[in-house]
């Protein structure tokens, strides 16, 4: 009965988020070409972090029907290409053209010839699988299905990878197919980053209680994730949500740089962070009107403490953070706008997919793993 009434109340948190764009939907078209002019058939065209794309025909036309209103990253890839994309707010029901020219990539090879015995490729492998996939207990059941696209080199402190084609990622946690089209990986010692963006598609489950397993931890990823946080602060019930929120003051010492898809995260180190001054906040604090009816403006300075009080730290993250005799506390994560106030829609989504940065905590350590599609809610199969 209480899972029955938390996702009755998370529906009707939607449902008023949503409901003045659900039923409306937008068409993205448009001609990509190559610097000749020449048109580019096969490119892959989708949205990113969502399960909603397709491929250009003979004359390198696209068109995606049925796309919510909102905010989006449309995204554009071919082997032997560089990427691009746009970051685009999908205002009203029409259709809206873009176009693009994809430059010609270079791509330059390590020092490393991947073959199957090659044990320091595996190391490397082995490294760069626990920095993007995560060590969560759901990135155990994580794959990488053709790591042999993978090209590693290092020099000194600094490691780097690159991936000659897109990344398949099979994840039987949750049950998805990600097709990760990596630009940029890199890590040093004083942290690391990366640069890409994901494809998602519904694996088959093998049994009924396979697909219902899936069902009950896609649910499990999306409670507590920033998405459903967002939503909490739109429609002004946080702490109805499970959620409360502090500002942090003097949270700037100790802080060591990471960057994932584009974001940096430092880790918070230190007694000057922990034990910094924290002040509890409001949704009205930090979340404002936008200029129009469909959007809002995240908008505050300095850190921002965010407090799930319905999940707690699970053994591996304790384990990580190097606090083995503690008992674990609810999933706390820390929040900066390191560009100013940033756009919102009322899905959930934020206009510049990297403008919200993550300082350490639970949103940081949930990386490719516990990633879901946007699109994902908690009623819907």
């Amino acid at each position: 009965m209480a899972s029955f009434v938390r996702i009755c109340a998370v529906l009707l948190l939607l449902s008023q988020a949503t409901t003045a764009s659900a039923q409306i939907a937008a068409t993205l078209a448009g001609t990509i070409t190559d610097t000749n002019g020449d048109p580019l058939p096969d490119v892959n065209v989708f949205i990113a972090a969502s399960m909603i794309g397709t491929a250009t025909d003979e004359n390198g036309q696209f068109e995606i029907q049925g796309v919510p209103l909102g905010t989006l990253r449309l995204y554009v890839s071919r082997i032997g290409y560089e990427p691009a994309h746009k970051d685009v707010f999908v205002r009203a029901a029409a259709t809206y053209t873009f176009d693009f020219t994809l430059q010609e990539a270079v791509y330059e090879l390590g020092q490393i010839t991947v073959i199957e015995d090659n044990k320091q490729w595996q190391r490397q492998l082995e490294r760069f699988t626990k920095l993007f996939i995560g060590q969560t207990p759901w990135a155990q059941q994580t794959t990488i299905t053709n790591p042999e696209v993978l090209d590693f080199s290092s020099r000194g402190g600094d490691f780097r990878a690159q991936a000659s084609e897109p990344l398949v990622i099979e994840n039987r946690a949750l049950g998805y197919k990600l097709t990760y089209f990596l630009n940029e990986f890199a890590a040093h010692p004083g942290g690391w980053r990366w640069d890409g963006e994901p494809l998602f598609e519904m694996l088959e489950p093998e049994s009924p209680e396979e697909a219902a397993l899936w069902n009950a931890r896609r649910d499990s990823a999306f409670y507590g994730s920033f998405r459903h946080f967002l939503l909490a602060v739109i429609n002004d019930q946080v702490e109805r949500e499970g959620f409360k929120i502090y500002s942090r003051v003097d949270a700037r010492s100790n802080l060591t740089g990471r960057k994932t898809a584009g974001t940096t995260l430092p880790y918070a180190r230190g007694p000057e962070f922990q034990n910094s001054q924290r002040f509890p906040l409001s949704a009205a604090d930090i979340m404002k009107p936008g200029e129009a009816a469909v959007e809002r403006i995240l908008d505050f300075e300095g850190f921002v403490e965010i407090v799930y009080t319905r999940e707690e730290e699970d053994e591996t993250y304790i384990r990580l953070e190097e606090q083995f005799l503690r008992r674990p506390k609810f999933q706390t994560s820390t929040i900066r706008l390191d560009n100013g106030p940033t756009i919102v829609d009322l899905k959930g989504d934020t206009l510049d997919p990297y403008g919200v940065t993550f300082y350490g905590g639970y949103f940081g350590y949930e990386r490719v793993a516990n990633q879901m599609p946007k699109e994902y809610r908690p009623w819907i199969d």
